[in-house]
């Protein structure tokens, strides 16, 4: 063997155009990826870091104070009630919204106008959180004439009514009766056969029922019976005698005029007509009574429920959120529902088993991971919940409808100049949301490895 042969073969040999095609692919891997892990660590990274050391440090951050924002988060009165409340929303939200949502879908595929029901139901998910809780708030006013849900409330109760409504009345002074916690009565005792006509005032003209018609003067009445009229002690444009029935005063129909017996026992009553006359039968000859209208005719009739107060802000702020995400669990599990294999359905329905069998032992099973799939991802949302919570409650309601995301910024930014304990509460929000994020991931990665 020659030198020169020797020495060329000793020589390094030159890189291999698979290790070049490597380093080639591995420098346009790290160019393309650059921008969006740089945008990560920026937006993502950073920002968790910077939390979890802010959470350590004081309201003004210049004083280390380890973990005592961790233990005031659990121990103040208002953070507690957010993480409270936030576990309420976790058990009832995403189970109503997922058990709402399999119902749509089933339904939908027995409506011949699958269309229209799939277009109603999801259409809350258009209208943007803040627009939803804004209609909400306005359908639950506890006034009547702003709120829906209690104008229909109030409305059924006057369907079913049997007593007419006179709020404000009042008697009229020197004409022998007395008003005495919101009860109108005789000032003296009242023997069968004689008159006792109540002359009313404080009700307004335009107020009076339909039926009212010009006040009926009773003459006599039975030596068991006490007669009499309830009128509206009034003429419009002005005039009259006071405490006298005559032309151009209303009667006060439906109103329940009682014959009260000296032990306090109610003898016998009656309900005044058109013309506000009543006539009271089946009195002791020569007893004497107090005839009395009670204060039932003069409240301020059916008023509706308050909604909106701290006892009920919860539930309507829910439901809400169900109103808004049980189109989404709908449109989700009628895709499962689509690509499910339906031959065994159908021979469960040739083995004679009913549709309840059908849906319970087949159906619900099959559909299993797109359920599961469903409530994690309204997990996750319902602990981020903000908007709602947000809009929805009056401020006298606020405290008792608060969440962790809604306490997190009121400690941040909303007043409270707290960002220590803000840092905390957001920490604590990551804290629950991985354990489902985490659980998403996996499910996706083992569908797809199916």
């Amino acid at each position: 063997m020659t030198a020169a042969t020797a020495g060329a073969s000793v020589a390094p040999a030159p890189a291999s155009e698979p290790e070049r095609g490597g380093w080639r692919r591995l420098a346009i891997t790290a160019a393309f990826l650059s921008p969006a892990l740089v945008f990560l660590g920026a937006f993502v990274v950073y920002p968790i870091v910077y939390t979890v050391v802010r959470s350590l440090f004081d309201r003004a951050g210049g004083q280390f104070v380890g973990f005592e924002n961790y233990v005031t988060m659990f121990t103040n009165d208002t953070t507690f009630t957010a993480i409270r409340n936030n576990v309420l929303w976790v058990i009832v939200a995403p189970a109503a919204c997922t058990i709402l949502g399999l119902i749509f879908a089933v339904l939908l595929e027995k409506l011949k106008w699958k269309t229209a029901f799939r277009l109603i139901i999801f259409m809350p998910m258009a209208i943007s959180m803040l627009a939803a809780g804004v209609i909400f708030r306005g359908l639950f006013q506890e006034n009547p004439n702003l709120g829906a849900v209690n104008a229909a409330i109030v409305g059924v109760q006057g369907w079913f009514g049997d007593a007419a409504n006179y709020p404000g009345a009042q008697p009229r002074e020197g004409t022998g009766i007395v008003a005495d916690r919101g009860i109108i009565s005789s000032e003296q005792t009242v023997q069968p056969g004689a008159i006792q006509n109540f002359a009313l005032t404080g009700v307004r003209q335009g107020e009076l029922p339909e039926e009212a018609t010009d006040a009926v003067a009773v003459e006599s009445a039975g030596d068991s019976e006490i007669s009499g009229t309830v009128f509206l002690d009034v003429i419009r444009g002005g005039g009259g005698t006071n405490g006298e029935i005559e032309e151009g005063k209303s009667g006060l129909p439906g109103i329940r005029v009682d014959a009260v017996a000296p032990d306090g026992s109610i003898a016998g009553f009656a309900t005044t007509g058109a013309g506000g006359e009543y006539t009271i039968e089946g009195l002791t000859a020569g007893e004497s009574y107090t005839v009395a209208l009670p204060a039932a005719n003069f409240d301020e009739g059916g008023q509706g429920v308050s909604w909106l107060s701290a006892s009920f802000i919860n539930a309507v702020v829910i439901l809400s959120y169900i109103w808004i995400w049980a189109g989404f669990a709908m449109v989700m599990i009628a895709s499962g529902l689509s690509a499910m294999d339906r031959s065994l359905q159908e021979a469960a329905r040739m083995d004679g088993a009913s549709e309840w069998k059908v849906f319970t032992k087949i159906t619900v099973p099959l559909l299993a991971p797109v359920l599961i799939v469903v409530i994690v991802t309204l997990i996750i949302n319902v602990l981020k919940i903000f908007d709602l919570v947000y809009v929805i409650p009056p401020g006298a309601s606020k405290p008792a409808a608060n969440v962790i995301a809604v306490e997190m910024w009121t400690q941040s930014f909303g007043g409270g100049n707290n960002q220590g304990l803000g840092s905390a509460l957001a920490i604590l929000l990551l804290i629950l949301v991985l354990p489902s994020m985490i659980m998403n991931v996996r499910r996706f990665r083992q569908e797809k490895a199916r």
